[in-house]
């Protein structure tokens, strides 16, 4: 029943053929004529219908086929033929659903896993970090201690208990010892994660064998997994401008059925034969081909930890020729160390440190992080200031009982306070200047390692056809130029400020330019490239609303895979776009030719369509061995440990 309502058409079509055939057997074929005729010209006239809605609008489409062969196939008696023609394109509908079902298989197992309760604690449950996941002791949490909630109405701070094989319902923080999880549907890693008290844990990760307990740090809709799983639901309700490729073909496609056909009639004499070619010319190949194609590669990304927003942004993948990156976050690890502090004046270093943090928390750059991270390390008090300002690139100004602290780079700093001077950097390092009072008070001097698969993600797009990769920075230009030739850049602009940067993706000359980056100030640039990445493990909500895709986890060679799935994906839509055409053309020869009977041709167009979207579906496949990803073959190279 759920079938006959989902799919009516094909519900219909099978109930008049089983009685034509019913009425065959038993002598009545004049009736059996006329009720498969009446039938086969209402469906024709239904689609004729939304065929010329389509031409009102402009839109030419290839449907005119399926239409002239059903009439044509009833005007020459060929009336189970038209039957069959009538199942084809209604069945077509229930395939692509089928097949489109396997292809978007990752997008829907995403959103079909999205956690609705939470196992919140009671107020006097016992403290944080009182038990080790999965050992029963004193003060373990009970069922007792507990009340389930929605997810959506926990708080931050609140303590939940995940229960083991329990999907983590918000983004949180790990208190009990340790735990293992699952986040192979999030990041497409297949061993599971260990994870220690402190450690943070990302909504959607499935909990191991032991019950843990974890305080919240996100609401619900601020979590990575609501937001991974709103990236998703758009991603599945978008349409590939390469969709309507098959369109392209439309005109000469049709003009080629209609010319075979009426060579056929014209050499046979029989109007049958011009039946016969329209019978295996209809034309569901080219209509589901893409498609499927398309969404196999969406899911394909999905099941490697990259959210592809539109399934277009896959064809502009596919065409990528210059890649541009952020530095800090980006090509480094964003997560600068503190490797010494030069003062000049006065104050001591850790007074110096004190300052420059006091300044930094009003700020959202990656290097104010550290600077804070460093002075809590030294149990380092911070001051509360009554006005703060921060400068994009540039740095922090802030007043603290009357005195202004300015936190940056030199030249932001000199503008406030006098005596700057530059501090002597090794190569790969760099400094953060203070200023306190009007006079410079110090500098901390920091280091940001490279990636290390900065270098195998920029030769892996070199392999694949990108031909300039670029860095787009804020930084000084000689941190910048060393970061690049560590890691094997084409080009540098250092000192950019987000509009430099974006008048630098806008002016490059190879297009399609691809942007990756992970910050605040990272979103207007990943706006105006052809494609925007953003690294979303630890990257900024603006980052990632204004990108096109999406990297879920702090992995910069998901870059390369997003690129190679594109190409994939568009040349698997293309194999199976002209395997249609291939295999429509050649039986449309053999039917002119008087080789393949009406009947037998609406049969093997069935099969055209079944070897078309069997094909379109490799695009949820990685590819052949030996073309795929070296990231890939890099992670399949991690051992489970040996049992015992």
């Amino acid at each position: 029943m759920k079938f006959v309502l989902r799919y009516p058409l094909v519900a219909g079509t099978l109930v008049v053929l089983l009685a034509v055939l019913v009425l065959l057997f038993s002598g009545q074929e004049g009736i059996a004529r006329a009720a498969a005729s009446v039938y086969a010209l209402a469906v024709a006239a239904y689609l004729a219908v939304g065929m010329a809605r389509r031409l009102a609008r402009g839109q030419f489409g290839i449907d005119i086929l399926a239409v002239t062969a059903i009439v044509s196939t009833v005007l020459v008696g060929e009336y189970v033929a038209s039957m069959i023609v009538v199942l084809m394109l209604a069945g077509g509908t229930a395939l692509e659903d089928y097949a489109a079902g396997r292809a978007k298989g990752e997008l829907t197992a995403l959103l079909e896993r999205v956690p609705q309760t939470a196992h919140r604690e009671r107020n006097g449950s016992p403290a944080a970090g009182t038990h080790t996941a999965g050992t029963p002791a004193a003060g373990t949490p009970t069922e007792s201690q507990h009340e389930d909630v929605a997810a959506a109405d926990v708080e931050i701070g609140d303590i939940l208990l995940v229960r083991p094989g329990e999907v983590v319902p918000l983004d949180g923080v790990l208190l009990s010892e340790s735990g293992s999880f699952d986040e192979s549907s999030l990041t497409g890693e297949s061993l599971p994660v260990e994870r220690s008290a402190g450690d943070g844990l990302m909504s959607g990760s499935l909990n191991g064998e032991a019950a843990v307990r974890m305080r919240v740090t996100a609401r619900m809709e601020d979590s990575q997994y609501s937001r991974i799983v709103a990236l998703v639901q758009e991603a599945a309700d978008s349409k590939a401008p390469m969709v309507r490729l098959a369109d392209r073909y439309a005109v000469p496609f049709t003009a080629l059925a209609y010319v075979l056909g009426a060579v056929g009639w014209i050499i046979s004499g029989s109007p049958e034969r011009f039946a016969e070619v329209l019978v295996v010319a209809t034309p569901c190949p080219l209509l589901i081909a893409a498609p499927v194609a398309f969404l196999g590669g969406m899911s394909r990304a999905a099941h490697s930890g990259v959210i592809v927003k539109y399934a277009g942004v896959l064809e502009q993948l596919s065409r990528i020729k210059t890649a541009a990156f952020d530095k800090t976050g980006t090509l480094t690890y964003g997560r600068p160390s503190l490797l010494r502090i030069r003062t000049a004046g006065p104050l001591a270093e850790d007074e110096v440190l004190q300052l420059a943090a006091s300044a930094e928390q009003y700020s959202s750059h990656v290097l104010a992080a550290s600077v804070v991270e460093a002075a809590r390390n030294r149990a380092l008090p911070f001051a509360a200031a009554t006005e703060a300002t921060e400068f994009a690139t540039h740095g922090v100004r802030a007043r603290f009982d009357g005195q202004d602290v300015v936190v940056g780079k030199p030249a932001f700093v000199a503008e406030w306070a006098s005596g700057v001077v530059e501090a002597g950097l090794a190569s790969g390092e760099l400094a953060i200047y203070v200023g306190a009072g009007g006079k410079f008070v110090g500098a901390l001097v920091m280091s940001d390692p490279i990636r290390k698969e900065t270098r195998r993600t920029l030769a892996d797009l070199k392999a694949l056809g990108v031909r300039r990769t670029v860095m787009l920075t804020g930084d000084a230009l000689a941190t910048a130029r060393h970061i690049a030739d560590e890691a094997g850049l084409t080009d540098v602009r250092a000192e950019c400020l987000p509009r430099d940067k974006v008048e630098a993706v806008r002016s490059l000359p190879d297009r399609p330019v691809m942007m990756v980056g992970d910050g605040v100030n990272d979103a207007p640039v990943l706006a105006v490239a052809d494609v925007g990445i953003a690294m979303g493990a630890r990257g900024s909500t603006a980052a990632g609303e204004s990108a096109d895709v999406v990297i879920i986890l702090d992995d910069l060679s998901k870059v390369g895979t997003a690129v190679r799935i594109g190409q994939r994906t568009v040349q698997v839509a293309l194999q199976s776009i002209w395997i249609g055409i291939g295999l429509s053309v050649a039986l449309m020869l053999a039917a002119a030719a008087g080789y393949v009977p009406a009947i037998a041709g609406a049969l093997s167009q069935e099969l055209v369509d079944l070897a078309t979207i069997l094909n379109a579906l490799r695009s949820l496949g990685p590819g052949r061995r030996g073309a795929a990803s070296p990231v890939r073959s890099r992670e399949s190279e991690r051992q489970a440990p040996l049992p015992g």
